[in-house]
């Protein structure tokens, strides 16, 4: 409980390439457990188990590992291949170039690049190439983006840190989603779209062998797009905080901000500034944390409205419907009667783009 939530925007943008290829979108959201009567709320959020399962199933309907959103198809198993050919690697760095000359046997594929940053230390990870004509195609960029920087982390069974992320269009609607993705400052309207963190990682022993590659390609790169990123900036340190404190004390109770900053060793006003410098404060984090915490509970089906709204500090149904329906534009109850039955099979998700077909 506590996870990180994902905003209607990226499924609908996730969507654009099955729809353009005539697919119907209302099955693989279903498979995904995703009310499709959510799509047309821009207030609504599906969790990061139902991402995963929709970009699982969009993979298989559209035969493409870009899912239809680049200017060519990727063919399902081409990712797998890669990670194989990373694989044999010494350290992360020369990982990354594999992979970015793997990618550009492939035209129309994304041309990435790693400049190894001797001057500034830091290390930056570009998507180079415009994967365009489609304005959802953004999307792809920024999913190219995640995928890689988690693959690098997993490569060598370390958390690598984000120092930065930078993107080559215009603030969206929705920026102040890239903070909880990315886990880092960002930045739009940059040069391309390209990511940094510390050079010295680049060094680092590439640990993983076939058995733990077969094993993360079974979900991969679905998962990686729908893990709950690492923790690097003061924000999602407290969102951890908070989340942890939902899961483990009973009766639910939020730590006030003064206690979060003594658990993260800082001064409630020194808490306060970081907070305010990334663009957030200690209440819209603590909102955040109980809607993600209620969303995701009312898409498992299983816990009732009221012990919910217990269980995540509201002393009144009243206030958690109240709460609930500024955060989402709909109730609690109209929230899971519209989930009802959304999984008919009952079975497993899909297999992946990883195991051949």
């Amino acid at each position: 409980m506590g996870r990180s939530t994902i905003a209607m925007h990226h499924v609908r943008a996730a969507l654009g390439g099955a729809r353009r290829l005539g697919i119907d979108t209302v099955p693989l959201l279903q498979s995904a457990r995703i009310p499709p009567l959510l799509l047309g709320d821009d207030r609504a959020r599906v969790t990061g188990e139902q991402f995963a399962r929709l970009i699982r199933a969009l993979h298989l309907a559209t035969d493409d590992e870009f899912l239809g959103l680049g200017p060519v198809r990727s063919r399902r198993g081409t990712f797998a291949m890669m990670c194989h050919a990373c694989l044999g690697c010494p350290d992360l760095g020369s990982a990354l170039e594999r992979a970015a000359r793997f990618y550009a046997l492939f035209p129309g594929g994304p041309v990435m690049s790693v400049d190894g940053g001797a001057a500034s230390g830091t290390a930056v990870f570009s998507v180079r190439s415009d994967l365009r004509p489609y304005d959802d195609a953004d999307f792809l960029a920024e999913c190219v983006l995640i995928i890689f920087h988690r693959l690098s982390s997993w490569l060598i069974g370390r958390r690598i840190p984000l120092r930065w992320a930078r993107f080559a269009y215009p603030a969206p609607a929705h920026a102040g989603e890239y903070g909880l993705l990315f886990g880092c400052p960002v930045r739009f309207g940059a040069e391309r779209t390209a990511a940094g963190w510390d050079a010295r990682w680049l060094a680092a022993p590439v640990v993983r062998d076939e058995a733990a590659l077969t094993a993360m390609l079974r979900r991969a790169p679905a998962d990686l797009l729908g893990r709950r990123e690492y923790g690097t900036t003061v924000a999602e340190q407290v969102r951890r905080t908070l989340a942890r404190a939902l899961r483990t004390e009973a009766p639910a109770r939020l730590p006030e901000a003064a206690e979060v900053a003594a658990r993260l060793a800082l001064s409630p006003a020194t808490l306060r500034r970081r907070l305010q410098a990334e663009g957030t404060s200690y209440r819209r984090i603590k909102d955040a944390v109980r809607r993600d915490a209620a969303i995701t509970s009312l898409a498992a089906g299983r816990e009732p409205i009221a012990e919910l709204a217990a269980r995540i500090g509201f002393s009144e149904d009243t206030a958690f419907h109240r709460a609930f329906r500024r955060w989402t534009g709909t109730t609690p109850g109209a929230y899971r009667l519209h989930g009802d039955g959304a999984d008919p099979g009952g079975g497993p998700p899909p297999a992946t783009h990883g195991q051949q077909s």
